[in-house]
């Protein structure tokens, strides 16, 4: 459109084309209107769909866990009814502050720190052993935090890092949520990361050895005795992480009831005890040895900045 063409124009031509270029500056961003109601059905009809397993599993609460595995990614899926609102949770984790608290609880996760830099609000993750160890000799996540939306009936937030430890790649940590009835929520959180040549050969050495015995969640038959077979190999691998993950954003939901003063040991404690739940999965440490890793870990993520 010309300039001559502009100048002619009426204001209700002006008002139709304002509303068309700001509701493709939202699509540009990932916030069209409309594709966010479509979001928001997309998770309601999910929740519809996975009714009667969420009724009927072996987690003792409304929780379905999914995997799959690709020649060069691995993605594990948590769906579950919280028994938090929705507007708790949706205040909680668009604060990239609060996602270190809740990145902070995994065993095996030794700082989290959260700043912004050009204009991005960003966090600086280290992943290392399960047991306690320097900070500066465990590996580098950078994650770009991104809140894709937050109405009043849907809300999602991203966690990005485009390089990890041993050849991993492209981490997407995703979590959207509608509201239910009853002051709860319907969550989705789904774990993904690719890896090439180096991070597989890590993989099958981890699995050949100290991973050998561990194993997922997905049930893939049942022994002589009528005990259930679970998924080992990668599978079980991403199962066991978005499990933790997921406990890790439900204790700190939790946590968000107590004075302030208290929440990262209430944090630290109902982490611990919703892992033990599925201890054929996920122990891997007695409470005492965890909490005290854990306390030192949070005192150093609130006084320390490491990059």
């Amino acid at each position: 459109m010309t300039r001559s063409t502009l100048s002619r124009a009426t204001p209700g031509a002006w008002g139709a084309r304002w509303l068309l270029l700001f509701a493709l500056a939202l699509a540009a961003a990932g916030l069209a209107p409309q594709a966010r109601a479509d979001d928001a059905a997309a998770l309601r009809a999910k929740h519809a769909e996975l009714g009667d397993r969420l009724r009927d599993n072996p987690y003792q609460r409304p929780m379905v866990i999914d995997s799959t595995a690709g020649d060069r990614e691995l993605r594990g899926d948590v769906y579950a009814v919280l028994d938090h609102p929705f507007a708790r949770l949706s205040l909680a984790l668009k604060d990239p502050a609060q996602w270190c608290d809740i990145l902070i609880l995994p065993f095996n996760t030794k700082y989290c720190h959260a700043d912004a830099r050009d204009g991005q609000s960003m966090l600086h993750v280290r992943i290392g052993r399960k047991y306690d160890q320097p900070v500066e000799r465990a590996y580098k996540l950078q994650f770009t935090h991104q809140n894709v939306a937050a109405t009043s009936s849907f809300f999602e937030s991203r966690l990005l890092a485009a390089e990890g430890p041993v050849g991993t790649r492209d981490y997407r940590i995703t979590v959207s949520a509608v509201p239910l009835e009853g002051g709860k929520s319907f969550l989705h959180l789904s774990y993904a990361y690719g890896y090439g040549a180096a991070g597989k050969f890590a993989m099958q050495a981890y699995l050949s050895t100290a991973g050998a015995d561990k194993v997922g969640f997905s049930v893939t038959g049942r022994d002589a005795n009528g005990r259930p077979l679970y998924i080992g190999g990668v599978r079980g691998a991403v199962e066991r992480n978005v499990m933790r993950y997921y406990l890790a954003i439900d204790s700190h939901l939790d946590s968000l009831a107590a004075p302030r003063e208290q929440q990262a040991e209430r944090r630290i404690q109902g982490w611990f005890t919703a892992t033990e739940r599925y201890a054929r999965q996920l122990h891997e440490m007695d409470r005492e040895t965890y909490v005290t890793m854990k306390r030192l870990e949070q005192e150093r993520q609130q006084t320390a900045a490491i990059q």
